[in-house]
């Protein structure tokens, strides 16, 4: 059975990450962000590179840290707190797994660049409303010794500000997944206005050519390089959910312990206490799920399917409703673009859509229970 406590080094790494969050990108951070138009802040990025998140599960011999799946939640987890934005999903945990899967010298040096900053990748899987890589219609037209790409991926996560896109596409009526550089002449990008303020891209591509170099792996082959760096992302993502729950938690409680009526604080109402009680035991199970799913990661990834899945459809729960008790306990204030509970509650919203919603995580989870 994997551990739910956490070691000494890993203790260290949050204490790290946390502190260096709250000072370099707090709430206020993406709320200037968001007033000033902006969606990435390659500052705080580079910051992060620096201190060698990027390259948190790159192996050391190809320049990273090769901290694990364990440390890559931990570091999300503390993203998710103050509601940091960051490529740090699609650029330091699902990337790096696609390239390690694939098993290809000519992908140490992509590596590398990640580790060192140079690149930010974004992943262009989905197509429609929901998430489901595996019923992609974008086709990759054989055209002599060159590939033709044309048609549209949607909910690209940082994909304004990346310099290379993973694109799913069909080769032959074969799922293939494609390294192509964002610069590759037939590539228009549109940004979509999300509530949650952070960069999110539709892309078009006009005729885009391609050539064999631009392949991952081999033709037929990109779900074997995909599943386990989707499962990788959703279980940081269910970790950056869990950070927001206990952010808005920490929020809210704050304005419990402040807030007066009738002469009393608040917070000393048994009713706000038993509410307040109730969700501080679903985000601790919810926690130890996702520790859970990064330790199955790490220890026996081939295994963790039904673990990143559980603890997907929990955090996409338990940020719902952190965030609704937030608001509510709020009160009147809690609607208010003022003040911080309605950024966590609009990160909930579309984190809940990305890499997979609760129907698809419960779904699969049932599937494997054999319900």
């Amino acid at each position: 059975m994997t551990s739910l406590l956490p070691t000494e080094d890993e203790t260290m790494l949050d204490d790290m990450a946390r502190g260096f969050l709250s000072e370099a990108a707090p709430v206020t951070h993406l709320r200037a962000m968001r007033d000033a138009g902006k969606t990435f802040d390659p500052d705080l990025w580079a910051q992060m590179v620096e201190m060698g998140w990027a390259g948190v599960l790159i192996p050391e011999a190809a320049g990273g840290s090769g901290m694990g799946h364990a440390a890559a939640g931990i570091l999300a987890r503390a993203m998710g707190q103050t509601l940091a934005s960051s490529p740090f999903i699609p650029t330091a945990v699902i990337a790096p797994v696609v390239f390690q899967a694939a098993h290809d010298p000519r992908h140490e040096e992509t590596l590398r660049g990640i580790a060192e900053g140079k690149h930010v990748f974004a992943l262009a899987v989905d197509e429609g409303p929901k998430h489901d890589p595996e019923n992609t219609k974008l086709v990759a037209t054989r055209a002599g010794n060159v590939f033709r790409l044309s048609g549209l991926k949607t909910f690209v996560r940082n994909g304004n500000a990346a310099d290379r896109f993973l694109v799913l596409a069909k080769v032959d009526d074969q799922l293939t997944l494609f390294d192509v550089p964002s610069d590759r002449e037939g590539i228009q990008r549109t940004e979509m206005a999300l509530v949650d303020s952070q960069d999110t891209a539709r892309v078009q591509f006009l005729d885009v050519e391609l050539r064999d170099e631009d392949i991952v792996g081999e033709i037929g082959g990109a779900m074997a390089l995909l599943r386990p760096a989707l499962a990788a992302g959703q279980a940081a993502l269910a970790a950056e959910m869990t950070g927001l729950a206990s952010g808005i938690f920490d929020l809210t409680l704050g304005y419990l312990k402040e807030r007066k009526q009738f002469g009393k604080v608040i917070g000393s109402f048994q009713a706000l206490q038993h509410r307040a009680a109730k969700l501080w035991c679903e985000m601790e199970v919810t926690e130890s799920a996702v520790i859970h799913a990064g330790r199955m990661l790490d220890e026996s990834p081939e295994d963790a399917t039904l673990a990143v899945s559980l603890a997907s459809a929990r955090a996409i729960r338990t940020a719902a409703l952190a965030v609704q008790e937030g608001v509510q306990l709020h009160g009147g204030i809690g609607m208010t673009d003022e003040y911080d509970a309605g950024f966590y509650m609009k990160r909930a919203q579309v984190g809940a859509e990305w890499l997979g919603d609760y129907g698809f995580h419960a779904a699969r989870v049932a599937a494997l229970r054999g319900f």
